[in-house]
């Protein structure tokens, strides 16, 4: 890393750990890391911001094996440059789903997203790895488009819903549209999705908790699974989740800051 760069806590090497506690009954949501791709680096930033970025990691094929060394199962990775028409990393979304496979038990379970407009994009991801690909701006609004994907694709597209004060944004979180997120969730529902994934773009990279009052609702109104985004910071939260019939939820900040210790997430959240 270079002269500046944070060296997260959760990522410092650690000793051989114990075999995972299993997971309580109770609980079937997963924890995902995620991995957020800027400039060739793994990034977290604040709020939604570009010009708020607090961690950056010089190598993401690297950080993806770290999280299969805490024991986890499964990974969120989004193309940021290619979300907002900046440039591509596809090159080292390649590196990352091939790091993260051959290191995972069970060869891994990698979602990608950010850019893919078109179904090439997502016939070459789910071709180079992904388990599943995650759309945002042209699904949102485009409503004949994900139709025909969804149905070409079955049970391998996500939806991606970002929100601020429930209003959905796209390009990049550049443009508010007048839908909530819940008039979303209720036109996508009759199509055969792998979920939505619901990023409370107003509390990313804060570290104040998640909005159990959004995910809980769009959870009871969803047909498909939720998967959560955006504040998550304790394992209490984690709980509160799972609790509320969330499927999985997508952590970031608290887990590269050391905020969540990453094998206590693993072990209860990791599959």
């Amino acid at each position: 890393m270079g002269d500046g760069e944070m060296t997260p806590p959760s990522l410092v090497p650690s000793p051989i750990p114990h075999p995972p506690s299993p997971i309580p009954a109770s609980l079937s949501m997963i924890a995902i890391p995620a991995i957020d791709l800027r400039d060739g680096a793994c990034v977290q930033l604040v709020g939604g911001s570009y010009d708020a970025e607090r961690v950056r990691l010089d190598n993401p094929a690297g950080v993806a094996r770290r999280w299969a060394e805490e024991g986890f199962h499964h990974l969120h990775v989004v193309d940021l440059d290619a979300a907002t028409g900046r440039g591509s990393n596809a090159r080292l979304v390649r590196d990352v789903i091939t790091a993260f496979s051959g290191m995972a038990d069970d060869g891994g379970d990698v979602q990608v997203g950010g850019g893919v407009r078109d179904e090439d994009a997502v016939e070459r991801l789910l071709a180079e790895g992904a388990r599943r690909v995650v759309v945002g701006t042209r699904a949102i609004e485009d409503p004949s488009w994900i139709d025909d994907v969804a149905h070409r694709f079955p049970g391998e597209v996500v939806v991606a819903a970002d929100v601020r004060d429930r209003r959905v944004v796209t390009r990049g979180w550049e443009r508010t549209l007048p839908r909530t997120v819940l008039d979303v969730v209720e036109e996508l529902n009759a199509l055969p999705l792998a979920g939505v994934l619901v990023t409370a773009v107003h509390r990313e990279g804060l570290m104040q908790g998640t909005d159990l009052p959004l995910m809980e609702d769009v959870a009871e109104l969803a047909e498909f699974p939720v998967f959560a985004s955006g504040g998550i910071t304790t394992l209490n939260d984690l709980r509160a989740l799972a609790d509320r019939g969330v499927a999985g939820a997508v952590v970031g900040m608290a887990l590269y800051t050391g905020q969540l210790d990453a094998r206590r997430v693993a072990e209860e959240f990791g599959e």
